[in-house]
């Protein structure tokens, strides 16, 4: 259950996507000015580096970002573009923001941040990078129906579990169906892989008839490598905001 590690991952072609739709919508959120509650369930480290070991091995960012900057896929306007460009500034040319740093650059004094992480190292990690947030070293899913409705009432929240597992799949559907309940107003975004499998199926069906208001955005590619099980991305959105949908296309339209 704790033997995820994102490094191996960070800014690969399916968090180019969860990000730049995260991204847009804090940005959205945070153009008016009204405090906002933001909270993740796996919140991970928080700050990567494309040149460590970890990454090189895999390539996945090689595919992911590096291949997006050089192919302008993110204006330089773009709210991924101006945050991984400010966290760049502040950490080096080859540093790539996890969410939580994606919040930071939008949260203004008066939001309220709430970041759980389980695993003991990357809890650890985080809290060396997010001294804006409330860190909750405990499981992601307990923080969010404990706080739920947070104060703000006006927020997001993002759902980004490892999927390792499988259990997740059967039981998202049931965690949201409580959370949008009892925080009505709240847009709660969910990631999730696209695997060839299609285990993501059924969970995809039973959102989809439960919030059948909400946004569904899915994008597919090659895999990172042969016999590498995932090929694609999903976000679903609950609460989408104003233009959420158009953005979701251009996004799907460079992959």
């Amino acid at each position: 259950m704790l033997s995820y590690q994102h490094a191996y991952h960070a800014g690969n072609l399916a968090d180019l996507h969860k990000h730049a739709l995260l991204a847009w919508i804090l940005a959205y959120l945070t153009a008016k000015p009204k405090p906002l509650s933001y909270l993740e369930t796996h919140a991970g480290r928080g700050l990567y580096d494309l040149a460590a070991p970890e990454a090189e091995k895999t390539g996945e960012a090689a595919a992911g970002i590096t291949r997006a900057l050089a192919k302008n896929w993110l204006p330089g306007d773009h709210p991924l573009r101006l945050a991984l460009d400010a966290v760049r500034d502040r950490h080096g040319a080859t540093a790539y923001p996890g969410s939580p740093l994606i919040a930071r650059h939008f949260l203004r004094p008066g939001d309220v941040a709430h970041l759980a992480e389980l695993h003991p190292a990357e809890h650890e990690a985080l809290a060396q990078v997010a001294g804006f947030a409330h860190l909750h070293r405990q499981d992601g899913f307990q923080m969010v129906q404990a706080l739920c409705p947070p104060m703000p009432r006006r927020g997001l929240l993002l759902i980004d579990p490892s999927y390792e597992v499988k259990a997740d799949y059967d039981a998202i559907p049931r965690h949201i169906a409580k959370l949008a309940r009892k925080w009505n107003v709240g847009v709660i975004a969910l990631w999730y892989p696209i695997l060839t499998d299609s285990r993501h199926a059924p969970m995809v069906e039973a959102l989809r008839r439960d919030h059948p208001e909400a946004l569904a955005s899915e994008v597919g590619f090659p895999p990172a490598r042969p016999g590498h099980g995932m090929v694609g991305s999903g976000m679903v959105v609950l609460n989408p905001p104003y233009g959420l949908a158009e953005e979701a296309r251009r996004i799907a339209a460079l992959f």
